[in-house]
């Protein structure tokens, strides 16, 4: 919205000269700015500088008003068109039970079929650092568990008393 406030309408445009554009499309030529005027008021509408860094700045005469609602509403197309992706986070523990696994995944699946992407973290507790490498079996257990609805970024990495891998959806889900 911020360049729709810098467009010269009528009287703010400062050039003396200006490639003039008719209400058709026509181009009319290179002419004052007072005889641009005059025909954008003939006319009954307005005139609009559309590129003002050309030499001369070319304007066109058009109904300003009708120009501003357009550019709005495409741009409120852009913007439902436009899909925010979250990061959902499913947490596990090494030594988790079957069922209480098939849940999580069930949530996982859920998270990635929405297009979200998932964190999947494994927490260590006490003594259970010891033993990264049931982190790392879990984790690839859930990539493949996953697999038919997302794919993970990359590796599991640890990072203090939690090892994380991040799975994003597919492409064609």
């Amino acid at each position: 919205m911020a360049k729709q406030d810098r467009v010269r309408v009528n009287s703010q445009i400062r050039s003396p000269m200006v490639r003039l554009v008719d209400a058709e499309g026509e181009q009319v030529g290179v002419v004052s700015v007072e005889q641009a005027l005059s025909a954008a008021t003939e006319a009954g509408l307005d005139l609009v500088e559309v590129a003002p860094n050309a030499e001369p700045p070319v304007c066109r005469v058009m109904d300003y008003g009708k120009y501003k609602y357009q550019l709005a509403k495409k741009a409120q197309e852009g913007k439902k068109r436009q899909s925010l992706t979250q990061v959902k986070e499913v947490k596990l523990r090494p030594k988790i039970e079957d069922h209480d696994f098939g849940f999580k995944m069930r949530n996982a699946r859920r998270f990635l079929e929405d297009r979200n992407r998932v964190k999947i973290t494994v927490q260590f507790r006490g003594r259970e650092i010891a033993y990264p490498d049931l982190g790392r079996e879990l984790l690839r257990r859930v990539v493949e568990d996953l697999a038919d609805v997302g794919q993970a970024d990359g590796d599991a990495r640890m990072e203090g008393r939690f090892m994380h891998v991040f799975i994003t959806p597919k492409a064609g889900n």
